[in-house]
């Protein structure tokens, strides 16, 4: 017995219709059976539901005499199958990598539950990827299983059928079936939802929700949204025939009105002549449900009302909005014209020359460069009042004890730009704030370049989405310094932004503390994640890609290799800063820091301190190789998509050929240079130590300080030193030991 049974209706999705099946049967679970249900389809997929089935024994082909539409062909899949859950997945949608390892073991943590919800993103035509705004609610849902009652705020989530898996028996005992018709996921999954006594939540995205630019059946304008009127009815009827669950009838009533008036209110759903009658309907089902006693507001007293009612309602929304967007026009416009008085008036005063504003990462706090720049300055030159700008009273919350802030765009931080003499930053200032005379502007840039930036990427038009490059270059026309940790940096900065700016051969200030670092240095990062001492760390740190839309690319399945790593060590994964509020984070990373399978540092503040913690790095192509360089610990790069990469990004050289450390080209590589220990072999040593030379030559533990007296307080200090290391703790044990 099977441990999913996969029904997968088909109809007319035969340019679809592989990249579903193919999700599905190379996934790394294969205790499953795919039922594939050609539903009489016009097209071809009867007969590419037959060539799979010849090939691969866990695929049913099962062919309907004459279209029943997508709940019955649902329905003709279930006497078939044997599996211990039901799956029923929409053959123009597509499963995510490991999304069936992660569903079956989250039933076994919980025990076998009636039904799994899961996690799904919204996939665009056009490249897009969206996650599902209410992902909160599954994390929210605790570790065990729980009731509807307990938890009413998963039937807020989607009530559609395919982001669940059902028990089998569960199904069978409660007879559930669907039933003909549009909107037929409606009739089933409220009465299994409110039934289940067993419920339990995988903060997973685990499908592919395609959204299909013509095609969408819900999409097409049509009477066949009444339908909409009697899968409700059907919901009425279940919710009648079990006296228990009378207490739910007036969420139902309420959502029924709801989702009838969104159904009016979208423009290509119903036929215009046919919208008044579909208003009446509504609002007779909703007098005739409505529960004793039940309070109506919102927008739901227009079911109380008539047709012309709601028609003048809606015009009024419509004429409102548009008076609100004119009248934001004027409110910017007006705003402008304040802040450019603003600004006039106190470019009449005089610059405070202790005063310092700092940014960085577009204002997410004390960071990176700026932050040991900042840290500096009130060590050896505490009559420099240093303040942060920061974007939101959230990043304002977590600043440290002391430090002394403005939000972004505020009167205050108007204030203090105007007045400002120090500017000091890694990202661009807005467009808006004015650069006076006898200012500093300091850029720090956010470490070395290895893909191409700025300038450089007009001839990358793929890489160039959604950057304004001419006005990156206007905003950089305000720079009197450019830090650089090498010659290579300031030859691509110069290229990259050709502007009058000054290049600082200071080293990167973040990396101060990665040149002194210390054995016990990462104590903290590995104590705060529960990190044993004795553990090897190996960091894993990928960057995104530009030739996928959404900028990350699944290049490791990380469960594998945090369980082929061994027992004595701990995966450490920080994505890209890019993708941390992306679908990335869904798709395993944040369920597999869950299980404590490995640790996910994304949202650690400082970067240093994850580098501090590591062992051996293992990234692709970011940035973070050369300030991890200054450790002198192992790195390898798995580099098995650099031509893409390459091609789609632009690179400065090829890391492949100067690499930090042996290059792996495939996963199996990768997982040979950690178990047999040649990813710290004498080669590896002296890859680093060439690689050390070229790219951490003006590192030297002393960047912040020269930053401080040589462009702040106009003294003199020597040019780096030489290069100095001290042994970090990946020398100090015998790590990744081959395995047996």
């Amino acid at each position: 017995m099977p441990r999913f049974s996969i029904i997968v209706p088909c109809f007319k999705v035969q340019g679809f219709l592989a990249e579903c099946l193919d999700s599905v049967l190379e996934q790394s679970y294969r205790d499953i059976e795919v039922i594939a249900v050609d539903d009489c389809s016009p097209d071809g997929c009867g007969e590419i539901i037959d060539a799979y089935a010849a090939r691969d024994p866990r695929v049913k082909a099962l062919h309907l005499p004459e279209n029943a539409g997508l709940g019955r062909a649902r329905n003709a899949g279930m006497p078939h199958a044997s599996g211990d859950y039901l799956f029923f997945l929409d053959s123009d949608d597509t499963l995510t990598p490991g999304a069936l390892r992660a569903m079956a073991d989250r039933l076994d943590e919980t025990s076998d539950p009636d039904v799994l919800v899961f996690d799904y993103a919204r996939t665009y035509w056009w490249g897009g990827t969206r996650r599902n705004v209410l992902a909160h609610v599954l994390a929210e849902a605790g570790e065990g299983t729980f009731t509807v009652a307990e938890h009413p705020e998963v039937l807020d989530l989607l009530m559609v059928v395919w982001n669940k898996v059902y028990r089998r028996e569960f199904v069978q005992e409660g007879g559930f079936e669907f039933p003909p018709g549009y909107y037929e996921d409606t009739p089933w999954t409220f009465p299994v939802m409110l039934s289940a006594g067993r419920i339990a939540a995988l903060d997973r995205i685990c499908l592919n929700y395609r959204q299909r630019r013509q095609g969408n059946i819900l999409s097409t304008t049509s009477r066949k949204h009444f339908d909409i009127h009697d899968q409700y009815e059907r919901v009425f009827a279940f919710v009648d025939s079990r006296p228990e669950l009378a207490s739910w009838r007036p969420y139902l009533h309420r959502k029924m009105g709801e989702h009838c008036l969104d159904i009016l209110a979208k423009p290509d759903r119903l036929p215009p002549r046919d919208k008044g009658e579909f208003f009446r309907r509504t609002a007779e089902m909703f007098r005739e449900h409505k529960p004793a006693g039940a309070t109506v507001d919102g927008e739901l007293r227009l079911l109380e009302g008539g047709y012309p009612a709601y028609l003048v309602k809606r015009q009024a929304g419509r004429v409102a909005g548009e008076a609100g967007r004119r009248a934001l026009l004027v409110r910017k416009a007006a705003a402008g014209r304040v802040k450019r008085g603003y600004a006039a008036a106190h470019a009449r005063r005089s610059l405070d020359p202790d005063l310092a504003v700092y940014s960085a990462f577009s204002h997410r706090g004390v960071l990176g460069d700026p932050a040991a720049v900042y840290r500096k300055a009130r060590e050896i030159a505490p009559h420099i009042r240093g303040v942060w700008v920061v974007r939101s009273e959230e990043e304002a919350a977590q600043l440290p004890d002391g430090v002394e802030h403005v939000l972004l765009d505020s009167l205050p931080y108007r204030r203090v730009t105007a007045r400002a003499t120090y500017f000091v930053n890694n990202v661009n200032w807005p467009g808006t704030l004015v650069k006076r005379p006898g200012s500093v502007h300091i850029h720090t840039h956010q470490g070395t370049p290895l893909k191409y930036m700025a300038a450089d990427l007009l001839t990358k038009p793929g890489a160039r989405h959604g950057v304004d490059v001419p006005q990156m270059l206007r905003r950089a026309d305000r720079w009197d310094y450019s830090l650089v940790a090498n010659i290579h940096s300031e030859l691509v900065w110069e290229r990259a932004y050709p502007c009058h700016f000054t290049s600082a051969r200071t080293g990167s200030p973040r990396n101060d503390v990665l040149v002194d670092a210390r054995e016990e240095d990462g104590a903290a990062f590995r104590e705060r994640h529960g990190i044993p001492a004795d553990h090897t760390v190996v960091l894993y740190a990928p960057t995104r890609r530009e030739y996928r839309r959404g900028g990350h690319v699944d290049r490791v399945d990380l469960a594998r290799f945090a369980a082929d790593l061994g027992e004595d060590h701990t995966l450490v994964v920080r994505l890209h800063p890019s993708l941390s509020t992306g679908p990335a984070r869904g798709l395993g990373l944040s369920d597999l820091h869950r299980r404590g399978v490995l640790v996910d540092a994304t949202d650690e503040l400082r970067v240093e301190d994850v580098m501090l913690a590591s062992d051996v790095l293992v990234t692709d192509y970011s940035s973070l190789m050369f300030d991890y360089a200054n450790l002198d610990r192992p790195i390898v790069v798995h580099a098995d998509d650099w031509p893409a990469y390459a091609a789609s990004r632009g690179a400065y050289f090829d890391i492949t050929a100067e690499p930090p450390g042996h290059v792996s080209r495939s996963y199996r590589e990768l997982a040979w240079l950690l178990d047999s220990g040649h990813w710290r072999d004498e080669e590896s040593a002296r890859l680093r130590s060439s690689f050390r030379t070229r790219f951490c030559e003006f590192d030297d533990g002393r960047a912040a300080e020269r930053v401080v007296r040589n462009l702040m307080l106009g003294e003199s200090m020597p040019s780096p030193s030489p290069l100095v290391r001290v042994p970090g703790p990946a020398t100090g044990h015998d790590a990744l030991t081959p395995s047996s």
